[in-house]
């Protein structure tokens, strides 16, 4: 059972991994989840897009996919990501480049646990969700700075 970081057809250098670990296996286990194999798979526009055209049947540009093999309380799957949507929503929204990031990461986790965000309420529990883990990563990077 690992949580593991790759890039598929960029370079991207995440940071803190053992941390980024340690705060996705809190937050599973704050939604009463187990972790198992998790992959992170961090790749461009392009080859997500291919994915979301392939598997989803969606012609858009999306941050995130993620696949869900989890089997009960234990959560598995690979998420994908565009590093260059999170960079341009990051942007967008006017927010860090590394905030933006942990939010899709968080995101798929979420997914994992069992959140939906297909309507309206349902987002909006899902961004709740996410404002809470990370609230939680940054009270953690705070509490290892002193």
């Amino acid at each position: 059972m690992a949580i593991s970081f790759f890039n598929e057809d960029i370079e991207h250098k995440l940071k803190q991994k053992t941390d980024l670990k340690n705060w996705i296996k809190l937050i599973a286990t704050k939604n009463k989840k187990l972790t198992g194999d998790l992959n992170f798979i961090f790749t461009s526009d392009e080859r997500l897009l291919e994915k979301n055209i392939e598997y989803l049947n969606h012609k858009t540009l999306t941050d995130i996919i993620t696949f869900d093999y989890s089997e009960g309380p234990k959560i598995n799957g690979d998420l994908f990501i565009s590093v260059e949507r999170v960079k341009d929503n990051a942007f967008k929204f006017n927010t860090e480049f590394t905030t933006e990031l942990h939010r899709v990461m968080i995101h798929g986790v979420l997914h994992l646990c069992g959140y939906k965000d297909k309507t309206a309420k349902d987002a909006k529990i899902m961004r709740l969700k996410e404002d809470e883990a990370l609230k939680l990563r940054s009270k953690n990077l705070l509490e290892e700075l002193n």
